[in-house]
């Protein structure tokens, strides 16, 4: 698609010279937008325009946006290129300018155009990993799973797997190239033929995914760590096993995206958590008792989204401040009161959120908390980091079996600037009007899993490399057995 739009544009832009600058500028501008944050963009904007928010339409459309700047710009340079006493002696041999465009200019600007097309297309690939984020399953899910549940092995097939691929389609775009510049007609049919196959595929399985006849199976988020990954798989095999309808995880949801997909109706049900409602979406300050933030929190849901928070499941997953016992004993720092005088010669980090939440400022605000420098980092690698001495406080959250396993002290909140946290089950429409059983399967969760239940099963993914599924797994054969 990079291509149909580029390369007309680009032979547009070579003809009418003005256009040059601001079409190579708005491209150029599209480039500079950081992936993950014209991604992100694209969930919210398709939900106001009425088009599926999440999975593959809001990645298509950013890796179109992508690929058009390599393109666009060595079309325009190669067209630009050519000797004009050849376009001259083609106009005295008396072709049109179709006839100067596809015969003289375009085959003398192949070769900067192709070196245009293959940039785009180890591009796209690259680009294509970020995509799991905003639904769109790719070999990202490798790389951003591995690296939240510190599985070096999923990582490496990710990436390699990336570089395979890109590659490999660099390479048959070189083929198609070359087998029609040296006239190799069997070249030539071969990568064509591999191209086909590629397209065939494609059209196929997106055909099927958007079949309307086709039942849509119970789509389940999950955000981008530990925890959302096992109860995600909890929730998923508790719908198939309760009312044997099938559903699926969408992992490595953006916080914000998994909500935008809730509300919107891509996904059906997911794990939130009532501070995050509270703070991020109500916009509402620290203060009310748990009880009071989940009451609200529902009722919110509900009259705003039409949003069912079917329960709470049981235990508190908050946001906390935690550094290393031996650095904390030294400094004798218990609580955030006592962090406050030492704040200005340490180092705090945070997940890719934190920084920016309603959270953070509170606690600055009511602790009158300045550190001597922030640093925002993947979640999976804040607690090395704070045990490896990189930084000395993270925030991190309450359950992650990390915090025991790295002996780390939770600073009490003593001002009470974070609200409560309580892990709840949220469904959207569809389910509450059309799968009732569903919606009793997942009311059948509130109060079943604990803090220390939680923590063992972060522990056992993040410490004993066990496998998200098979924790879950394990948990709701205990829970079944034991009603």
């Amino acid at each position: 698609m990079g291509v149909v739009v580029s390369v007309p544009l680009g032979v547009m832009v070579a003809r009418v010279r003005w256009l040059e600058h601001p079409v190579l500028t708005l491209a150029s501008i599209v480039q500079t937008v950081p992936s993950l944050a014209l991604l992100a963009v694209m969930v919210p904007l398709l939900a106001v325009l009425g088009f599926p928010s999440i999975g593959f339409l809001p990645a298509f459309l950013a890796l179109v946006l992508y690929s058009v700047l390599p393109i666009l710009r060595n079309t325009v340079t190669g067209l630009a290129g050519v000797d004009p006493a050849l376009v001259e002696a083609a106009r005295g041999v008396g072709m049109t300018e179709r006839q100067q465009l596809l015969r003289v200019e375009l085959p003398l600007a192949m070769p900067v155009l192709i070196a245009g097309i293959r940039t785009a297309t180890v591009w796209t690939v690259g680009m294509a990993t970020l995509s799991t984020p905003v639904g769109a399953p790719s070999l990202g899910n490798y790389i951003f799973s591995g690296l939240q549940t510190r599985n070096l092995h999923a990582v490496l097939v990710g990436c390699v797997a990336s570089a395979v691929l890109a590659l490999a389609l660099d390479a048959l775009v070189r083929m198609v190239a070359s087998g029609w510049e040296r006239r190799r007609r069997g070249l030539l049919a071969s990568a064509l033929a591999a191209l086909a196959l590629l397209y065939l595929y494609t059209g196929v399985t997106l055909a099927r995914s958007l079949n309307p006849s086709r039942e849509r199976a119970i789509v389940i988020g999950a955000k981008t760590f530990t925890e959302q990954y096992i109860l995600s798989e909890i929730v998923a095999r508790q719908i198939t096993h309760r009312t044997g309808l099938p559903a699926r995880v969408a992992q490595s949801l953006g916080s914000t995206v998994a909500f935008d997909a809730l509300r919107a109706g891509d996904i059906d049900a997911y794990v939130d958590y009532s501070g995050t409602i509270w703070a991020t979406i109500m916009h509402r300050d620290p203060g009310p008792s748990r009880a009071d933030v989940l009451r609200g929190v529902e009722k919110f849901l509900n009259d705003q989204y039409g949003i069912t928070m079917t329960g709470a499941l049981g235990f508190e997953n908050a946001y906390a401040l935690a550094m290393r016992n031996d650095q904390a004993r030294e400094l004798g720092v218990r609580t955030i009161s006592d962090l406050v005088p030492h704040a200005r010669q340490l180092t705090i980090g945070g997940d890719y959120e934190f920084f920016q939440r309603a959270e953070w400022k509170t606690i600055r605000e009511r602790y009158g908390l300045t550190m001597k420098a922030e640093r925002s980092m993947d979640p999976s690698l804040m607690y090395q980091a704070v045990a490896n001495r990189n930084v000395d406080v993270i925030s991190a959250f309450s359950t992650d079996g990390r915090i025991t396993a790295l002996n780390l002290l939770i600073l009490e909140d003593d001002r009470a600037a974070i609200p409560p946290y309580d892990a709840i089950l949220l469904a959207g429409s569809r389910l509450r009007e059309k799968h009732p059983d569903v919606m009793n399967a997942l009311k059948e969760l509130s109060g079943a899993i604990d803090g220390d239940a939680m923590r063992r099963m972060n522990l056992a993914v993040d410490e004993k490399k066990q496998n998200p599924g098979a924790v879950a797994q394990a948990f709701l054969d205990s829970l079944w057995a034991n009603p």
